[in-house]
């Protein structure tokens, strides 16, 4: 088991949006526990991964084979995987190996909000968030000592990355077609933070959902006034138009089909206010208060200067 030695398993170890399992890893061996960390191929990441001190395995989570060698010896793992066309497939490959190994004693699964707000007969999801769905669905029928993450938006989703981060270091505004929607994007540091504390010790939360917001939700305009404060200059909020932006401000970043279609329908659910969330889970479960506007542009002050792209 891993509390006796034997490596915690982070999946998505490289990834990019937020770098969640980076994080997680990070955490994981600051606390001085075993970490195997799974990568999609060997790059610079993978030997900065190695430099903290965590084995590294490449593979791919749609292969039975690459998962078996990657799960074989450990104790507890964290799922977490990037937009993909194949994440039910790669989430039900796991599921399958973690079964047959009869050994984890938690698996932390990264979902997102949306999943508590649908059913069978919701149709206003993208594809993404329904293959999310169902892969909660699916490990909870595993029987697999689960416990669920359901994380709003990031604030380094490429939906604050390129449209707000980048067009206030540009222009000094937020461009995006959310009306008059509230929300409340969190940081991933938070959620690396909340995964690695239920990695650490998993009992009291296996079988658990932990919704994760920010600390305030907020339109648009009030999230403006917020980093104008912050940066100590104008930064003012242009609500344009849905089709629009989805036809020329989104189509101009060339994304594969299935992750552009996910963030369009994310954008449109933020209209709705799908997304006008507020839970004080992330600082019950590490001590903490969620990472507001503020802390975000302290600690990423490159991020809203001209050129930082």
């Amino acid at each position: 088991m891993a509390g006796s030695g034997a490596p915690i398993l982070v999946t998505g170890a490289a990834g990019s949006v937020g770098a969640v399992g980076r994080g997680v890893v990070a955490e994981l061996r600051r606390r001085g526990l075993p970490v195997r960390a799974l990568v999609h191929r060997e790059d610079e990441r993978a030997a900065a991964l190695r430099a903290t001190g965590a084995e590294v395995v490449a593979g791919d989570l749609t292969r039975a084979p690459d998962v078996v060698r990657a799960l074989d010896g450990c104790g507890r793992m964290y799922f977490g995987m990037s937009v993909s066309p194949r994440y039910l497939e790669a989430t039900m490959t796991t599921a399958v190996v973690a079964r047959a190994s009869a050994r984890l004693e938690a698996l932390v699964n990264m979902s997102q909000m949306t999943v508590s707000q649908m059913d069978l007969t919701s149709t206003a999801e993208s594809t993404q968030h329904r293959q999310q769905w169902l892969a909660e669905h699916a490990l909870n029928w595993s029987g697999l000592p689960v416990t669920h993450i359901r994380p709003t938006v990031f604030m380094e989703n490429p939906l604050f990355e390129v449209f707000v981060y980048a067009s206030i270091a540009q222009e000094g505004t937020i461009r995006l077609p959310f009306g008059t929607g509230r929300t409340s994007p969190v940081a991933a540091r938070d959620v690396a933070a909340v995964v690695a504390e239920v990695l650490a010790d998993p009992p009291a939360h296996i079988g658990r959902v932990y919704q994760l917001t920010g600390p305030a939700s907020r339109d648009m305009t009030a999230m403006a006034e917020e980093f104008s404060s912050a940066l100590g200059r104008p930064v003012s909020y242009v609500d344009v138009s849905y089709e629009a932006w989805v036809n020329h401000d989104l189509g101009a970043l060339g994304l594969p089909a299935h992750v552009a279609d996910h963030l369009a329908t994310m954008a449109r659910l933020h209209a709705e206010n799908r997304y006008d969330r507020v839970t004080d889970d992330i600082e019950r479960i590490t001590g903490r208060p969620a990472t507001g506007v503020r802390e975000f542009v302290r600690d990423h002050p490159g991020k809203f200067t001209e050129g930082a792209g």
